[in-house]
């Protein structure tokens, strides 16, 4: 099967959203000069603040949905729009946090809807409750592009290890994964939890991460592709920008072949017991 070249574009993006898909096209355009195929960019990557009502568009007709597919278009290539704000029409006050999938000619194959609201309670009392303010999705999706088929995943879905699985048995050889993952737990778990994803399921992984301050953090960057052995095979540097790796279908097949993690699984006993 042919190999083909991904790219993960980094960005920092903030509350301006004509200047951050400005900044979007100006490394697509790069990253399809340099030989990508596929391109994957980063978890709400036109828009970061905190009008996230008035900023989100609807799917597939918006103005972000529209830019991406003229770029796929022209420069012939496939794009994981990282995530948009999408209008929620059954409660407009928690838009879905949206990746979406276009092919060369321009037409959204698929979109996903980030299943696991950041919502937590510390033990100093901070609560953060993404789910106030995102309304989540309720369907796991994959999607066939050229080589292989994806299962498409958002930032805070990587802690969650049935997800993953789930895409692999579904056919998924590769997982995309735009994300604005935190500093304070990207320093210890961003590269595990990827790494563990990619090695579990022998499947490559593709990360594109934010960098920099945003309204409630800052953003780990650190972007990777993963291949299915679980090494990583490019990482961006700490500043905006993208990067790349040759993807080898073959290799996944190779991965296991040596390994039969999928193969060896035992579902007859994989039931939680009642007590």
């Amino acid at each position: 099967m042919a190999r083909f070249v991904a790219a993960a574009i980094q960005m920092d993006s903030q509350d301006s959203k004509w200047g951050n898909l400005e900044i979007a096209e100006r490394y697509i355009r790069r990253a399809a000069d340099a030989g990508a195929n596929l391109i994957v960019l980063p978890e709400t990557m036109n828009y970061i603040g905190r009008d996230i009502v008035e900023e989100a568009e609807t799917l597939p007709d918006g103005p972000t949905f529209t830019k991406i597919a003229q770029l796929c278009w022209e420069l012939k290539v496939w794009i994981l729009a990282g995530s948009i704000y999408e209008i929620n029409p059954d409660d407009p006050q928690r838009p879905f946090n949206t990746a979406f999938l276009v092919d060369p000619r321009g037409v959204m194959v698929a979109k996903y809807s980030k299943l696991h609201p950041f919502d937590v309670v510390l033990p100093n009392g901070v609560t953060s409750r993404e789910s106030d303010r995102i309304a989540p999705g309720n369907a796991i999706v994959t999607a066939h592009a050229d080589w292989l088929r994806a299962g498409l995943a958002i930032c805070y879905d990587i802690r969650f290890p049935e997800m993953f699985r789930l895409m692999a048995l579904e056919g998924a050889k590769m997982f995309l994964v735009p994300a604005n993952f935190t500093v304070n737990t990207g320093k210890d778990h961003w590269e595990t939890l990827l790494r563990a994803r990619a090695i579990e399921n022998e499947c490559y992984v593709i990360a594109a991460n934010q960098m920099g301050k945003k309204p409630r953090f800052t953003a780990n960057g650190n972007s990777m592709i993963i291949d299915p052995w679980g090494t990583v095979i490019a990482r961006s540097s700490d500043k905006p920008g993208f990067i790349l790796a040759e993807i080898d279908p073959d290799y996944v097949t190779q991965v296991r072949q040596s390994t039969f993690t999928l193969d060896n699984r035992r579902p007859d006993v994989y039931e939680l017991k009642k007590k």
